[in-house]
């Protein structure tokens, strides 16, 4: 038995249409049924943003900023096709601004584990750069200090 009042497919089937949406009875906004992202900030399409704390906000933003660095050091599947030391340079250091400005906020836990992180990459980009920065001048290190 269906949820839809009318009986039919409560998923949108017009064919112009590649966004799937649901349209749920009890709600009045749509739902989206695709999987749009996996960070916890955007899985619940309706979860309001005033509910989301700051911590996670800075959380996901530093890991889609950490992923995005890891994929241009060549620390994907597709390794040496994918290797842009010109941006990851860049995510590294927006990385390491993110972290740096906000650590006193995130506290040791949170903050430990991105630095962790942001070490990683620090030490991938040097590692995969044909002549590597001096110490203290790679991506982020003038926030984070030497990377060795």
């Amino acid at each position: 038995m269906s949820d839809s009042p009318t009986g039919s497919d409560p998923v949108s089937s017009d064919p112009a249409s590649t966004d799937p949406v649901r349209t749920d009875p009890v709600r009045t906004d749509p739902v989206r049924t695709d999987p749009v992202s996996t960070d916890p900030v955007s899985t619940d399409p309706s979860r309001d943003i005033a509910d989301v704390s700051a911590i996670e906000i800075i959380n996901t933003v530093a890991v889609h900023l950490l992923s995005a660095a890891a994929v241009k050091c060549g620390l994907s599947e597709h390794g040496d096709d994918e290797i842009d030391l010109a941006e990851a340079r860049k995510l590294i250091t927006a990385l390491a601004g993110l972290i740096t400005a906000s650590a006193p906020e995130l506290g040791d836990h949170h903050a430990r584990v991105l630095r962790d992180g942001l070490r990683s990459v620090q030490l991938a980009f040097r590692e995969a750069s044909a002549f590597p920065d001096a110490p203290g001048e790679g991506p982020g290190e003038k926030l984070t200090g030497a990377v060795t």
